[in-house]
């Protein structure tokens, strides 16, 4: 009985551990295959490579023509369906790739919030206003029913208060809110709300590519607040030529940066930044100002492990350094962590000591085509980073 008991026991674990591997094995081919993939019109080539798992099946690779979009449907083993993968056709097309070091400077739509504070009121006590009723993120759109759209506007309307409550309408994640705040009156005889805001921000970054009507992609990530993390509301904003004056290097543990100088002026004016999305920033350029190759694009399915190169500015103009493509994600779960590079080339290991900040939207080339862009750093390996799909950012509208 014993025996048949342990024999029991044994089958149950074996089961349940088989059980587990197989599961495990699902998920896994399942995370594997892409939602949606590009082919060229006329094309149908790179699907079977972009699709290649053992035992993986698919429905008839379809010959795509001159538009329109198609759906594969995927198996294991011809008994398992596992995803209906969307396969959406588009023309062959060129870029101006650019690596050029760019100052970024952003309006906020409205005015934002970072936290709440505490102050000193006129009797000396502390107190905090706002605490409890404001958060990180909200952004304030309006005043008793008038628009607010910079901190001196703010500051101009808490000078006409004596101590009245205001109601405050804002955003807070894309909902409409209103809340109402007391100005306090502070020691120094004037009054505030006892929160930290924010209307603008600027930068240092590296243009990708710029297409023949002057549409431009850079960052190959949104720019978010450094306190909030939140990304930022774009009301508007201004792409500047940059100077890079020094780099601090990187090291495990302490991302290095690019360090430049932004002259905001017209001279050095280049565009309009009009998007800000978690894919890049986006606008448009004078197309005089384009100084890069115009190379193809690369699908996803088409990239390979092996050698590349990025192009980016660390001092002395635009400069090409090889890197190696280690690891590429088809079904990435963030649309700017597609693939792994590794730094190899020494004068840029000896100058920034991998991938610094700055760099993100340096483009990354291989085989002369363009097939996306430098995106992060990895903290604890700065010689490593991430980066986007082109197709991710040109996308993004």
């Amino acid at each position: 009985m014993k025996y048949r008991l342990r024999r029991g026991k044994q089958f149950c674990l074996l089961a349940f551990t088989g059980a587990g591997m197989l599961f495990w094995t699902y998920q896994t081919i399942l995370a594997s295959i892409p939602d949606k993939l590009y082919v060229y019109s006329g094309e149908s080539g790179g699907l079977g490579d972009a699709l290649s798992q053992p035992l993986l099946t698919f429905s008839d690779t379809v010959e795509t023509g001159n538009g329109g979009s198609y759906a594969i449907d995927v198996s294991f083993g011809h008994v398992l369906p596992l995803k209906t993968v969307k396969v959406e056709t588009l023309d062959r097309q060129e870029l101006c790739v650019s690596g050029e070091a760019v100052g970024i400077y952003m309006e906020t739509d409205g005015v934002m919030i970072i936290d709440a504070g505490t102050l000193y009121d006129d009797t000396g006590l502390e107190c905090s206003p706002a605490e409890h009723i404001v958060k990180p993120g909200d952004y304030i759109k309006e005043i008793d029913g008038e628009s607010v759209s910079s901190k001196q506007e703010l500051i101009s309307r808490l000078s006409e208060n004596h101590g009245e409550a205001l109601t405050l309408s804002v955003l807070r994640n894309g909902e409409p809110l209103e809340y109402s705040l007391t100005p306090q009156l502070t020691e120094d005889g004037t009054y505030k709300l006892g929160i930290w805001v924010r209307d603008n921000l600027q930068g240092v970054g590296t243009l990708t590519f710029v297409t023949e009507d002057g549409c431009f992609g850079a960052l190959g990530h949104g720019i978010s607040d450094m306190d909030t993390g939140k990304m930022l509301d774009l009301s508007r904003g201004l792409l500047y030529k940059a100077h890079i004056l020094d780099v601090s290097k990187g090291s495990v543990g302490n991302p290095g940066e690019l360090k430049g100088s932004i002259y905001y002026n017209e001279e050095n004016l280049l565009g309009a930044i009009e998007q800000n999305e978690p894919c890049g920033i986006f606008g448009h350029v004078d197309t005089s100002e384009e100084s890069g190759p115009t190379v193809p694009v690369t699908l996803k399915q088409d990239i390979e492990l092996g050698e590349a190169s990025i192009l980016c500015d660390i001092g002395d103009g635009v400069e090409e350094f090889g890197v190696e493509i280690q690891e590429i994600s088809l079904n990435q779960k963030e649309v700017n962590k597609s693939f792994i590079i590794h730094v190899t080339d020494p004068k840029l290991l000896e100058a920034t000591g991998g991938i610094v900040q700055g760099m993100s939207g340096a483009p990354i080339l291989q085989n002369g085509s363009l097939v996306g862009a430098v995106t992060h750093v990895f903290v604890n390996d700065p010689t490593k980073g991430y980066g986007i799909f082109i197709e991710n950012m040109l996308e993004h509208d």
